[in-house]
């Protein structure tokens, strides 16, 4: 796994630019620009303050063409397309409920998007808005979010309650996709 340079030990200067990997010499991985979330960032930060105060950070470069968060490989699903993608669907199916005012639900969202990209073609992943569509959360009982739920046949099959380490996620769908 890509080792994240967002934190407040980052010292040295490192260098974005391109979609490429990039390789950071105080790191021992590669990372992706992807991997940078801005406002979370250190290093960002460190670049913005100094450039506001009108100094110049030498060799720290952000593109603004780098899209620093991923893009979601979970679709979004709603109250109109529950029927069609999670009951119908002859794949099994991965639906996480969240709110956006969430914080832990983001950190599921990663694993989410991990978890789509990993198990493509074998199991589908939705994510569905509780504050959208409260009806769909009500009727499968979600009282908090996060909570991920696995269907198969259009049959609830498995629940995870809360932010859980990933191989919890993964346990439960490959028990979903043995049965």
């Amino acid at each position: 796994m890509a080792s994240s340079i967002c934190s407040s030990s980052v010292s040295a200067p490192f260098s974005l630019s391109s979609s490429r990997a990039l390789h950071n010499p105080t790191f021992s991985s590669f990372i992706s620009p992807c991997q940078l979330n801005p406002t979370r960032c250190a290093s960002f930060s460190f670049y913005l303050r100094m450039t506001q105060k009108g100094l110049r950070v030498p060799n720290l470069h952000f593109s603004p063409k780098i899209q620093c968060m991923q893009q979601p490989k979970a679709t979004a699903v709603t109250k109109d397309s529950w029927e069609k993608s999670i009951l119908n669907s002859e794949t099994p199916v991965l639906v996480e409920f969240y709110a956006n005012w969430c914080g832990p639900c983001r950190m599921v969202h990663r694993i989410i998007d991990e978890i789509a990209v990993e198990y493509a073609g074998r199991l589908k992943c939705f994510v569905l808005n509780t504050d959208n569509d409260l009806q769909v959360a009500e009727d499968y009982e979600i009282k908090a979010v996060p909570v991920v739920l696995l269907f198969k046949n259009g049959k609830k099959c498995d629940t995870v309650v809360g932010t859980m380490p990933k191989e919890f996620y993964v346990a439960s769908i490959e028990r979903v996709l043995k049965s």
